[in-house]
Protein backbone atom coordinates (compact mmCIF):
# COMPACT_ATOMS: atom_id res chain seq x y z
CA UNK A 1 0.00 0.00 0.00
CA UNK A 2 3.06 2.28 0.51
CA UNK A 3 4.61 1.51 -2.21
CA UNK A 4 1.27 2.41 -4.07
CA UNK A 5 1.72 6.00 -2.91
CA UNK A 6 5.02 6.27 -4.08
CA UNK A 7 3.95 5.59 -7.25
CA UNK A 8 0.98 7.77 -7.56
CA UNK A 9 3.34 10.57 -5.90
CA UNK A 10 5.98 9.77 -8.70
CA UNK A 11 3.10 9.83 -12.00
CA UNK A 12 1.47 12.67 -10.34
CA UNK A 13 5.02 15.04 -9.98
CA UNK A 14 5.56 13.45 -13.68
CA UNK A 15 2.74 14.37 -15.18
CA UNK A 16 2.74 18.19 -13.71
CA UNK A 17 6.11 18.30 -14.88
CA UNK A 18 5.09 17.47 -18.30
CA UNK A 19 2.35 20.06 -18.35
CA UNK A 20 4.62 22.70 -17.66
CA UNK A 21 7.00 21.38 -20.25
CA UNK A 22 4.16 21.55 -22.63
CA UNK A 23 2.89 25.15 -21.38
CA UNK A 24 6.85 26.25 -21.88
CA UNK A 25 6.84 25.36 -25.38
CA UNK A 26 3.48 26.85 -26.53
CA UNK A 27 3.29 29.83 -27.78
CA UNK A 28 4.03 33.19 -25.51
CA UNK A 29 1.54 35.38 -24.85
CA UNK A 30 2.20 39.24 -26.71
CA UNK A 31 4.23 41.74 -24.20
CA UNK A 32 2.57 44.60 -22.93
CA UNK A 33 3.21 47.80 -24.84
CA UNK A 34 1.92 51.12 -23.18
CA UNK A 35 1.05 53.35 -25.36
CA UNK A 36 2.59 56.50 -26.35
CA UNK A 37 2.11 59.86 -23.93
CA UNK A 38 -0.21 62.12 -25.40
CA UNK A 39 1.51 64.82 -27.62
CA UNK A 40 2.00 68.17 -26.01
CA UNK A 41 0.24 71.16 -27.96
CA UNK A 42 1.71 74.39 -26.60
CA UNK A 43 -0.14 77.07 -28.00
CA UNK A 44 1.76 80.17 -28.38
CA UNK A 45 0.43 83.58 -27.24
CA UNK A 46 -1.83 85.55 -29.70
CA UNK A 47 -0.46 88.16 -31.33
CA UNK A 48 -0.59 91.19 -30.13
CA UNK A 49 -1.39 94.62 -32.27
CA UNK A 50 2.09 96.52 -32.69
CA UNK A 51 3.05 99.52 -29.71
CA UNK A 52 -0.62 98.87 -28.04
CA UNK A 53 -2.18 100.26 -31.27
CA UNK A 54 -6.44 99.28 -30.63
CA UNK A 55 -7.04 95.77 -32.64
CA UNK A 56 -10.00 97.92 -34.20
CA UNK A 57 -7.71 100.34 -36.17
CA UNK A 58 -8.31 100.74 -39.57
CA UNK A 59 -4.74 101.28 -41.79
CA UNK A 60 -5.35 103.52 -44.72
CA UNK A 61 -5.62 101.62 -47.88
CA UNK A 62 -2.90 100.42 -50.69
CA UNK A 63 -3.72 100.68 -54.10
CA UNK A 64 -3.06 98.77 -57.36
CA UNK A 65 0.33 100.44 -57.93
CA UNK A 66 1.76 99.43 -54.09
CA UNK A 67 1.03 103.21 -52.68
CA UNK A 68 -0.54 103.63 -49.40
CA UNK A 69 -3.14 106.30 -49.82
CA UNK A 70 -2.71 109.11 -46.69
CA UNK A 71 -3.43 112.39 -45.59
CA UNK A 72 -0.61 113.40 -47.38
CA UNK A 73 -1.04 111.02 -50.89
CA UNK A 74 -1.23 113.29 -53.75
CA UNK A 75 -1.34 117.19 -52.40
CA UNK A 76 0.06 120.20 -54.22
CA UNK A 77 3.43 121.74 -53.11
CA UNK A 78 1.69 124.21 -50.49
CA UNK A 79 0.02 121.73 -49.22
CA UNK A 80 2.63 119.44 -48.44
CA UNK A 81 4.45 122.61 -47.15
CA UNK A 82 1.14 123.39 -45.14
CA UNK A 83 0.90 119.73 -43.46
CA UNK A 84 4.62 120.36 -42.48
CA UNK A 85 3.92 123.19 -40.30
CA UNK A 86 0.69 121.40 -39.00
CA UNK A 87 2.94 118.06 -38.23
CA UNK A 88 5.52 120.75 -36.25
CA UNK A 89 2.39 122.51 -34.71
CA UNK A 90 1.13 118.49 -33.20
CA UNK A 91 4.98 117.78 -32.40
CA UNK A 92 5.07 121.28 -30.54
CA UNK A 93 2.10 120.18 -28.47
CA UNK A 94 2.16 116.82 -28.05
CA UNK A 95 5.98 116.12 -27.55
CA UNK A 96 6.19 116.36 -23.66
CA UNK A 97 9.29 114.10 -23.46
CA UNK A 98 12.37 116.51 -21.70
CA UNK A 99 14.62 114.97 -24.68
CA UNK A 100 12.30 116.56 -27.16
CA UNK A 101 12.02 119.59 -25.22
CA UNK A 102 13.51 121.85 -28.19
CA UNK A 103 10.55 121.71 -30.60
CA UNK A 104 8.52 123.87 -28.82
CA UNK A 105 11.54 126.39 -28.84
CA UNK A 106 12.43 125.82 -32.62
CA UNK A 107 8.81 125.88 -33.59
CA UNK A 108 8.08 129.29 -31.70
CA UNK A 109 11.31 130.85 -33.64
CA UNK A 110 9.92 129.12 -36.89
CA UNK A 111 6.62 130.75 -36.75
CA UNK A 112 8.32 134.02 -35.93
CA UNK A 113 10.75 133.72 -38.94
CA UNK A 114 9.03 132.71 -41.95
CA UNK A 115 5.36 134.25 -40.65
CA UNK A 116 5.29 136.13 -43.69
CA UNK A 117 6.12 133.16 -45.85
CA UNK A 118 3.14 130.55 -43.80
CA UNK A 119 0.39 133.58 -44.72
CA UNK A 120 1.11 133.46 -48.15
CA UNK A 121 1.49 129.32 -48.05
CA UNK A 122 -2.05 129.38 -46.20
CA UNK A 123 -3.71 131.90 -49.16
CA UNK A 124 -2.51 129.31 -51.72
CA UNK A 125 -4.07 126.74 -49.85
CA UNK A 126 -7.52 128.82 -49.55
CA UNK A 127 -7.42 128.95 -53.34
CA UNK A 128 -6.55 125.67 -53.91
CA UNK A 129 -9.74 124.55 -52.00
CA UNK A 130 -11.74 127.32 -53.44
CA UNK A 131 -11.08 126.46 -56.82
CA UNK A 132 -12.19 122.98 -56.12
CA UNK A 133 -15.31 123.48 -54.02
CA UNK A 134 -16.45 126.87 -54.66
CA UNK A 135 -18.03 129.68 -52.18
CA UNK A 136 -18.00 126.84 -49.90
CA UNK A 137 -14.97 125.79 -49.41
CA UNK A 138 -14.23 126.29 -45.71
CA UNK A 139 -16.39 123.55 -44.46
CA UNK A 140 -14.18 120.76 -46.78
CA UNK A 141 -10.85 122.39 -46.06
CA UNK A 142 -11.68 122.53 -42.42
CA UNK A 143 -12.42 118.85 -42.59
CA UNK A 144 -9.30 118.08 -44.28
CA UNK A 145 -6.86 119.46 -41.47
CA UNK A 146 -9.00 117.98 -39.01
CA UNK A 147 -7.97 114.79 -40.76
CA UNK A 148 -4.16 115.72 -41.14
CA UNK A 149 -4.03 116.71 -37.00
CA UNK A 150 -5.43 113.35 -36.44
CA UNK A 151 -2.92 111.70 -38.79
CA UNK A 152 0.47 113.19 -36.51
CA UNK A 153 -1.46 112.78 -33.55
CA UNK A 154 -2.00 108.95 -33.58
CA UNK A 155 -0.80 107.61 -30.39
CA UNK A 156 0.84 104.54 -31.36
CA UNK A 157 3.31 106.45 -33.39
CA UNK A 158 4.39 109.30 -30.82
CA UNK A 159 7.33 108.23 -29.79
CA UNK A 160 8.97 107.72 -33.14
CA UNK A 161 7.02 110.69 -34.55
CA UNK A 162 8.53 112.91 -31.97
CA UNK A 163 12.19 111.46 -32.80
CA UNK A 164 11.79 112.85 -36.65
CA UNK A 165 9.69 115.88 -35.70
CA UNK A 166 12.63 117.10 -33.93
CA UNK A 167 15.16 115.87 -36.09
CA UNK A 168 13.18 118.36 -38.57
CA UNK A 169 12.79 121.03 -36.21
CA UNK A 170 16.48 121.52 -35.61
CA UNK A 171 17.02 121.30 -39.29
CA UNK A 172 14.87 123.93 -39.72
CA UNK A 173 16.41 126.47 -37.10
CA UNK A 174 18.89 127.32 -39.99
CA UNK A 175 16.03 127.56 -42.56
CA UNK A 176 15.29 130.66 -45.18
CA UNK A 177 11.83 131.22 -45.96
CA UNK A 178 12.75 130.85 -49.36
CA UNK A 179 13.57 127.14 -49.11
CA UNK A 180 10.24 126.61 -47.15
CA UNK A 181 8.92 124.43 -50.03
CA UNK A 182 11.52 122.62 -51.02
CA UNK A 183 11.99 121.89 -47.19
CA UNK A 184 9.09 120.48 -46.67
CA UNK A 185 8.89 118.73 -50.12
CA UNK A 186 12.50 116.71 -48.56
CA UNK A 187 10.60 116.41 -44.57
CA UNK A 188 6.87 115.71 -45.01
CA UNK A 189 8.04 112.47 -46.61
CA UNK A 190 10.90 111.36 -44.24
CA UNK A 191 8.14 112.04 -41.21
CA UNK A 192 5.43 110.25 -42.79
CA UNK A 193 7.74 107.07 -42.75
CA UNK A 194 7.41 106.65 -39.34
CA UNK A 195 3.42 105.96 -39.93
CA UNK A 196 4.35 104.14 -43.43
CA UNK A 197 6.45 101.95 -41.42
CA UNK A 198 3.57 101.40 -38.28
CA UNK A 199 0.83 100.65 -40.34
CA UNK A 200 3.21 97.82 -42.82
CA UNK A 201 3.22 96.57 -38.82
CA UNK A 202 0.00 96.58 -38.31
CA UNK A 203 -1.24 94.82 -41.59
CA UNK A 204 1.21 92.27 -40.57
CA UNK A 205 -0.19 91.66 -37.28
CA UNK A 206 -3.64 91.09 -39.23
CA UNK A 207 -2.39 88.74 -41.17
CA UNK A 208 -0.41 86.54 -38.35
CA UNK A 209 -3.65 87.21 -36.16
CA UNK A 210 -5.68 85.41 -38.88
CA UNK A 211 -3.03 82.62 -39.19
CA UNK A 212 -3.57 81.82 -35.49
CA UNK A 213 -7.09 82.01 -35.30
CA UNK A 214 -7.24 79.62 -38.04
CA UNK A 215 -4.96 77.10 -36.32
CA UNK A 216 -5.32 77.78 -32.23
CA UNK A 217 -9.21 78.70 -31.97
CA UNK A 218 -11.59 76.24 -31.44
CA UNK A 219 -14.98 76.17 -33.42
CA UNK A 220 -17.67 78.13 -31.99
CA UNK A 221 -15.34 80.74 -30.34
CA UNK A 222 -16.85 84.30 -30.91
CA UNK A 223 -14.66 85.90 -33.70
CA UNK A 224 -12.81 88.93 -33.62
CA UNK A 225 -14.52 92.05 -34.40
CA UNK A 226 -14.17 93.81 -37.39
CA UNK A 227 -11.82 96.68 -37.59
CA UNK A 228 -13.58 99.73 -37.23
CA UNK A 229 -12.17 103.58 -38.01
CA UNK A 230 -10.71 105.21 -34.38
CA UNK A 231 -11.74 108.81 -33.58
CA UNK A 232 -8.23 110.26 -32.11
CA UNK A 233 -8.71 113.08 -29.73
CA UNK A 234 -8.16 116.50 -32.05
CA UNK A 235 -4.91 118.14 -31.58
CA UNK A 236 -5.32 122.03 -31.45
CA UNK A 237 -6.21 123.70 -34.51
CA UNK A 238 -3.58 126.16 -35.56
CA UNK A 239 -5.36 129.27 -34.09
CA UNK A 240 -5.00 127.32 -30.67
CA UNK A 241 -1.07 126.48 -31.22
CA UNK A 242 1.73 128.11 -29.59
CA UNK A 243 3.05 131.32 -30.11
CA UNK A 244 1.39 131.93 -33.11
Amino acid sequence: MKHLKIRQSILAGAALALVSTLAACGPKAPPVIAPPPPKMVVIPPQPMPPRGASPNLVTPPINTYGVRQTINTGISPAQTTWNLRSAYNVAALNCMDPKHAQILVNYREFLKTHAKKLTQVNKTVDNEFKAKFGPRFIAPRELYMTQVYNYFALPPTQSSFCDAALAMSNEAATLKSADIDSFAARNLPSIEQVFLRFYTSFDQYRVDLAAWQAKYMMTGTAPVPAPQPLSYQLSPTPAQAPAQ
